[in-house]
């Protein structure tokens, strides 16, 4: 899937280093029929999934 630029202001949440981020660009991956976002924290290179509602 290709990237989307973030105009919803999206926010992710990186388990890691336990803080939120809002990324610039973000990708939309379908796993088992759902739908995820995945977007790369910054600061610690980690990469985060947070799971989409229905279009």
């Amino acid at each position: 899937m290709a990237k989307q630029k973030n105009t919803d202001k999206l926010s992710f949440y990186d388990v890691k280093s336990k803080k939120k981020f809002v990324p610039d660009t973000f990708e939309v991956k379908v796993r088992s029929g759902r739908r995820f976002g995945v977007a790369v924290n910054p600061k610690t290179g980690v990469e985060c999934w947070r799971v989409l509602g229905n279009k």
